[in-house]
């Protein structure tokens, strides 16, 4: 019987003086954003997004 494989969790590294946002795009998918701008667009997308930080 073959074993699953972890999970793979990608990041990118942090830059300094930038605040991201991190937003949840469904129950599993949360990313981070760098401005409103960026959040703009990805509302369009997912309508049902919230920022959790």
């Amino acid at each position: 019987m073959p074993r699953k494989k972890p999970a793979l969790i990608l990041e990118r590294p942090i830059k300094a003086g930038v605040k991201e946002i991190k937003v949840r795009l469904d129950s599993r998918t949360v990313i981070t954003v760098s401005s409103q701008k960026a959040l703009a667009a990805w509302k369009q997308r997912y309508p049902k997004l919230e920022v959790i930080g």
